[in-house]
């Protein structure tokens, strides 16, 4: 895995390098991450969706339980939809909005930057990196 750059494009946030990014297929699997949300270290993920890379918490917004239905999976067979495996809520992959089922609000956002072929997460508040 390529070096993190030390600062983002607009020089303001942290980068950290996650995947390469032909390891992001659209509609396929998923790449998982830990990050600090609000304090907590959570289970975050990244997908990719008609060729953009998006990450979200791995929390639905209905309850805070982990989404995935088979590790590191969240679309349905379509590739079309993320969904829920506990509560079968659905939510639209580049946007995380709530399109159906249990849940009032949509999918926490992580932002995420692709370039050079590796896809980086980007602390700012509210996310940072998991200290070890």
């Amino acid at each position: 895995m390529p070096e993190a750059p030390e600062v983002s494009p607009n020089d303001h946030d942290p980068l950290h390098a996650l995947c390469r990014s032909g390891e992001l297929a659209n509609g396929g699997q998923a790449v998982p991450f830990d990050v600090v949300y609000s304090g907590q270290t959570c289970r975050a993920f990244a997908v990719r969706f008609e060729e953009e890379v998006h990450a979200y918490l791995n929390r639905c917004a209905h309850v805070a339980m982990e989404m995935d239905w088979q590790p590191n999976r969240f679309f349905d067979d379509t590739g079309r939809w993320l969904l829920c495996a506990t509560h079968g809520a659905v939510y639209q992959p580049d946007t995380g909005v709530c399109r159906g089922g249990p849940c009032r609000r949509g999918l926490v956002k992580i932002p995420l930057v692709e370039r050079d072929g590796v896809v980086f997460w980007q602390s700012q508040y509210p996310f940072h990196p998991p200290e070890f």
